[in-house]
């Protein structure tokens, strides 16, 4: 009975992050296509680096002793809070021209290549079975990055390749935040990595005079729908992210990232209950040629990335 109580008490908060993770996916698309299609990308960027704030109270909260840290490492969390701007960056641009499911199933490429990293910076190792999921991982993602109608293909290059910046984007910043948090904590270098993504928000409000006028007319035109739905988006990221931090105090570190396969499945999921229950809403393609290689592909990065965590 106790072994059951762990076990569900460690899986359904590592559940919850990933499929909180996929509502905000859609909302990201809805926000693009509903009130910002003009310069909806730095907007959104905006939204985000200056929302991200909201953190910063409950993390004080959670460690009084948040400003003790060493200045080399608020510079290197530094270098993370701009990795986080380019990462966003690069996905809002993926997503503003493709479906959020294969947007998403590019980001199983971030385990390889946070292997990757980690064998470069911090001596990590590599194993065959390892290789051999990451291959498989590759094949998974390569299955939706050519758009196939009929005979013809095209190559996703718009798609590929701001994926495969924010995908590096995330394995390096996360293996940077994790080499400064074993000096540090966790709790500090969170709170230093927002409170300079703030800043880094506040200055592009401050510089950026296009995104500045464009940030004011949205939120004057639409005031409560957006500022409500971005302020959700980023309530739900967060608790997402506090359900996978009380996830890993309670389970292997490898299963918690495991559980981050089951997203492109969730936003699929999302997709098709929109199409169905709300079609004005609705971002996927439904035909069943595009559901089968969509299935396919996160079968196959799901398995490779189970075979990636577990090796």
């Amino acid at each position: 009975m106790a072994d059951n109580t762990a076990s569900v008490g460690w899986f359904l908060p590592a559940l919850a992050g990933p499929l909180l993770y996929a509502v905000t996916n859609h909302i990201d698309k809805h926000l693009l296509q509903t009130y910002f299609r003009q310069g909806g990308v730095g907007v959104l960027i905006l939204y985000s680096a200056l929302l991200s704030a909201m953190a910063l109270p409950v993390v004080w909260w959670a460690d009084p002793s948040v400003l003790d840290v060493d200045l080399h490492n608020i510079l290197i969390l530094g270098g993370v809070a701009v990795l986080d701007v380019l990462l966003l960056w690069a996905y809002l641009n993926a997503l503003a021209a493709d479906e959020p499911t294969v947007v998403i199933v590019f980001y199983q490429l971030v385990p390889v290549l946070g292997l990757g990293f980690g064998y470069l910076l911090l001596g990590e190792t590599i194993s065959a079975a390892q290789l051999a999921a990451m291959a498989a991982i590759l094949a998974g993602a390569a299955l939706v990055s050519f758009e196939v109608e009929g005979k013809r293909r095209r190559f996703k290059r718009h798609t590929v390749g701001w994926m495969a910046l924010a995908c590096t984007c995330w394995a390096l910043e996360t293996t940077i935040f994790k080499k400064v948090a074993l000096q540090e904590n966790v709790w500090r270098s969170f709170f230093w990595e927002h409170l300079i993504l703030a800043g880094v928000g506040l200055g592009i409000f401050t510089l950026a005079s296009q995104y500045r006028r464009r940030f004011l007319h949205g939120f004057r035109s639409n005031s409560t729908a957006v500022l409500a739905l971005n302020v959700l988006n980023e309530g739900l990221y967060m608790t997402g992210n506090l359900a996978v931090a009380f996830a890993a105090m309670l389970a292997p570190v490898a299963l918690i990232l495991l559980m981050n396969a089951f997203q492109p499945f969730f936003v699929l999921l999302i997709g098709l209950g929109l199409a169905a229950l709300l079609p004005r809403l609705a971002t996927e393609r439904i035909e069943a040629s595009h559901l089968l290689r969509k299935s396919v592909a996160i079968g196959i990065t799901g398995v490779g990335t189970y075979v990636l965590l577990t090796n």
